[in-house]
């Protein structure tokens, strides 16, 4: 089997080992059964990656989950919150762990040149046409859902408990976990005592895992204000009020929610990332209208952010004599921060660095990135965990840091591939042995 070797940046962002995929103390029945599986399941993952499909959309991504369930002996249910599927293994009594993969691309035009690239497209509302991709790694998480939901299968007379497998759709919506649970995923399913999921990294090299203790993603807002003013003739800015000048004040006065109003000690971030307002050099414009994308970990930070950016729009309003209060929306994509339980991750570290090497198991700084899977144990109140799979060419990572180096495509970008069988068989080693490790015979 092949090694990769590499250097290790702990907490930076190159994260690099020595990543022997034939592992550490390596279970010899996992690694024959991935010897005799992997190639097929690496042919499922080009197949998923050629024919992505976007959120909401999921269908036949999907089917495809279902049948590989279905021959693995779960029980199956599809069209759970959309398009989630899920497995169920009852085998014999103990704990209930749910593992999970989501399945949704996103709206870019791969430009990997891979041979099994996708060549997927879509029409979006306003009729222009894009690329479809699994620019985000969703065909690994997939894939790894279906080699470890066959692998335990294939296994069952070393554990003892119940599986429920879910492919979860419409992730990068923020409302696949959210559809699921409406959809009654803990009334007519066993109900978890245990939530595992990972995510592939594009700074990490195939073959090394990273597992970060308490919270690992970011609590996403989404929040529209439109500030309202009274147009008129560029020349004669004294007898309008002008909502640009206004929007400008106000997206200055937001950064001090941040710097004045949070405990530097406790993350946040506030970013504009859309403005719109006018059509013409010449001609004050009567609104502006702005998207803003609010991150944080804790409920009263949040509650800290959201509160803020009202109050500010309000008083920038009054300020600036606006014919009407800004209209402030929080959308409903609301995705709550990741916690991953001290104790479980702690197991996973002990778990991981006995099938990989502890050295190629590392420890990752918080993300203010968002990922709905924080849903599930949040909701349940039990142990949860999202770890990091590692996913691109240790010789590539090492290339890309040296002296006038090409920095490598991060995560939904159009150039984003990872180093399919490396990663996957980690994946599928990591999280079966995991799920062992959490329902012994």
């Amino acid at each position: 089997m092949k090694t990769y070797v590499a250097a290790v940046f702990v907490f930076g962002v190159l994260a690099v080992a020595s990543a022997d995929v034939s592992h550490a103390e390596a279970n010899p029945r996992l690694e024959a059964w991935l010897d005799s599986n992997l190639p097929d399941l690496v042919d499922t993952y080009r197949e998923l990656h050629a024919h992505p499909e976007l959120s909401l959309e999921e269908e036949k991504t999907a089917a495809r989950v279902a049948k590989e369930f279905l021959s693995a002996g779960y029980k199956v249910t599809v069209g759970v919150g959309g398009h989630g599927v899920v497995g169920v293994l009852k085998n014999g009594p103990g704990p209930v762990v749910l593992i999970r993969g989501d399945t949704d691309g996103l709206p870019v035009r791969e430009e990997t040149g891979l041979s099994y690239a996708s060549k997927v497209t879509s029409r979006r509302e306003d009729g222009t046409e894009t690329g479809v991709m699994h620019a985000c790694g969703h065909d690994i998480h997939t894939t790894n859902l279906i080699g470890s939901a066959r692998y335990l299968a294939d296994a069952r007379d070393t554990w003892s408990g119940t599986i429920v497998a879910i492919a979860q759709p419409a992730e990068e919506l923020g409302r696949g976990a959210v559809a699921m649970m409406g959809d009654g995923l803990f009334e007519r399913f066993p109900r978890p005592d245990y939530t595992v999921a990972l995510h592939v990294e594009s700074a990490m090299a195939a073959g090394t895992v990273g597992y970060t203790a308490g919270w690992s993603h970011a609590n996403v807002d989404a929040v529209d204000v439109t500030i309202f003013g009274r147009g008129g003739h560029g020349a004669r800015p004294h007898t309008t009020v002008d909502p640009v000048t206004a929007s400008a004040f106000f997206i200055t006065q937001l950064q001090t929610i941040v710097s004045r109003r949070v405990d530097p000690l406790d993350p946040a971030v506030i970013t504009v990332g859309s403005i719109h307002g006018g059509h013409k050099h010449n001609v004050i414009p009567n609104e502006v209208t702005m998207q803003l994308t609010v991150r944080s970990y804790s409920d009263p930070v949040r509650e800290t952010l959201l509160s803020g950016i009202r109050q500010i729009a309000e008083g920038t309003c009054k300020t600036f004599q606006c014919p009407k209060p800004p209209q402030v929306s929080v959308r409903d994509q609301y995705t709550p921060a990741v916690y991953a339980d001290p104790e479980l991750v702690e197991t996973a570290k002990r778990v991981f660095g006995r099938a990989l090497g502890s050295h190629n198991v590392i420890e990752r700084r918080p993300s203010m990135g968002g990922e709905d899977f924080g849903r599930y144990a949040r909701t349940l109140g039990v142990p949860g965990i999202m770890y990091r799979l590692g996913s691109i060419d240790p010789r590539a990572l090492r290339e890309s840091t040296a002296p006038n180096g090409t920095p490598l495509p991060s995560l939904h970008s159009s150039r984003y591939a990872p180093v399919p069988k490396p990663t996957l068989r980690t994946g599928i080693v990591t999280m079966s042995e995991l799920v062992l490790e959490l329902l012994p015979k």
